[in-house]
């Protein structure tokens, strides 16, 4: 379970440059992807091939606008594709990575 709270996340968006001590893989592409850095997220996520890594660059690639990429990648994670607003998954991730 990360340190941080729903809310300490968020809030570390406005106030710093570099993602909080201890965030790392998928939470901290998310953390990128917040922060309009869509390629520092991207690269996060490329490499790790964990499920929850699958469903962030499933969203990431869904985010883009590159459909086809992300149906790959959410099949990668076990999950169905959705048309949810890119706000609201990005909640459902953090959330559920901040959890474990």
């Amino acid at each position: 379970m990360s340190p941080l709270d729903f809310k300490d996340f968020s809030a570390s968006l406005a106030d710093n440059d570099e993602p909080p001590s201890g965030i790392v893989g998928p939470l901290e592409a998310l953390w990128y992807d917040a922060k309009g850095n869509w390629e520092k997220a991207h690269e996060v996520v490329q490499d790790d091939e964990s499920r929850d890594a699958a469903w962030v660059h499933a969203y990431l690639h869904r985010k883009e606008g590159d459909l086809s990429n992300a149906l790959y990648w959410y099949r990668k994670a076990g999950k169905e594709a959705t048309d949810l607003p890119f706000e609201r998954e990005w909640t459902e991730l953090v959330s559920l990575l901040l959890n474990q």
